[in-house]
């Protein structure tokens, strides 16, 4: 058996999709200390910067000062506290639900919510590019898992029609796409769940925090803010912090508590962590958060704009979220390479997170990246690609 896996180990070795992991050693704003090596940080999903924010950092240690380590037992045993509730309230609050429910990631959630919701006899309806954990809550829940093609509310309306059920009809959409960065068309399927009578989930993950005027999410940008029926949110990523949740109606948090296997089953997040979270959406509702808010989206377009007008295919992104094409696993890992080697931390992305012959690196911008270190960033790009024609091709 040993054997077998050290054979293919060696195959992914020499496909390129061999994956390691890299230790971060230490981090400042923007810039880390990657296996031995200072870089800027350009593959981070702490969008704000609220991780390293001198607030957080004082509501975790007090969180643990008042209630301790662990909440040590499930929600449904002794692990549901008083900050549990309170963060609930906040998410609730934020996005304008009736109710919000706590899970302990991001792929908790869109496990334990897509595999509660549905089952056999029920159809989900799935965009072919959604994250992987939402592919997996819908082969979790055994209902028949429809993908339409990315972006494309006619195909799904042509999915809806030729799929009749007296079951549920479930349309699960990430909100921003996590290896695009492109926005879904939540007008539309807002659309198409009215007339055909589904729920719509939508998964946004890398929007909360980050997009719309109050940082509400795509669907604030889009303004159907009040129209989707399940938003999935995580605090790792825009609010600095971690776990997520589901934000929804009274009946369907009510029904996730007592089916949700993902929620039932896990020692519910600690102390640190909650309070962490409840000051972050503190700051992403003020005054600072909308300035870290624009510093985000002017890095953004500045970074992206400059790639462009290079030559470089960034894949239609539309926030802060910046593909760079470059078409091979074993080219795209090289130009990652050479990339920290020249003191720029961006990682390749491969099969089977994206399509064999679709690899990209992966950039994520944050507010305090500062304008020089971008500039810097751009001409190594730039000169980093010159230097092989295996990507100078796709400039």
């Amino acid at each position: 058996m040993a054997a077998t896996f050290a054979a293919q180990l060696e195959r992914l070795k020499e496909q390129g999709l061999y994956r390691q992991l890299r230790l971060v050693e230490e981090s400042t704003p923007g810039r880390v200390t990657v296996d031995g090596r200072e870089a800027l940080l350009l593959c981070s999903n702490n969008y704000l910067g609220l991780a390293e924010h001198p607030a957080l950092k004082r509501a975790a240690q007090k969180g643990v000062e008042r209630w301790g380590s662990s909440s040590g037992a499930s929600r449904l045993v002794s692990g549901t506290m008083a900050l549990h509730r309170y963060l609930e309230e906040r998410i609730a609050l934020f996005k304008g639900s009736e109710a919000a429910l706590l899970f302990n990631s991001g792929y908790a959630a869109n496990t334990g919510i897509i595999s509660s919701l549905t089952g056999r006899g029920d159809l989900i309806f799935s965009d072919r590019l959604n994250h992987a954990s939402i592919v997996d809550g819908a082969l979790l829940s055994r209902a028949t898992l429809i993908r339409y093609p990315h972006n494309d509310p006619t195909a799904l309306r042509r999915e809806l029609e030729r799929h009749p059920t007296k079951g549920v009809r479930l349309i699960v959409t990430d909100g921003v796409f996590s290896m695009d960065g492109d926005l879904a068309t939540l007008r539309e399927l807002v659309a198409l769940k009215k007339e055909f009578g589904a729920l719509l989930m939508v998964d946004d993950a890398h929007g909360a925090g980050v997009l719309g005027e109050t940082g509400r999410g795509s669907a604030e940008l889009l303004d159907v803010l009040g129209e989707i029926d399940i938003q999935m949110g995580t605090l790792g990523k825009g609010f600095g912090s971690f776990g997520a949740y589901a934000a929804t109606s009274g009946e369907i948090c009510d029904w996730l508590i007592n089916t949700a296997r993902s929620f039932i089953f896990s020692t519910s997040l600690p102390p640190a962590v909650l309070a962490a979270s409840l000051a972050a959406f503190d700051i992403v509702d003020s005054p600072e958060g909308a300035d870290l808010r624009r510093r985000l989206a002017d890095n953004t377009h500045y970074f992206r704009d400059s790639l462009q007008d290079a030559g470089f295919d960034t894949l239609g992104s539309e926030s802060q979220i910046v593909p760079i094409f470059v078409g091979e696993a074993e080219q795209t890992m090289t130009f990652s390479r050479l990339l920290l080697e020249q003191g720029i931390f961006v990682q390749g992305i491969r099969p089977p997170t994206v399509p064999s012959g679709t690899c990209r690196l992966r950039a994520t911008l944050m507010a305090t990246h500062n304008r020089e270190d971008l500039e810097e960033a751009v001409a190594t790009i730039i000169r980093v690609a010159a230097t092989f024609p295996e990507v100078k091709k796709h400039v």
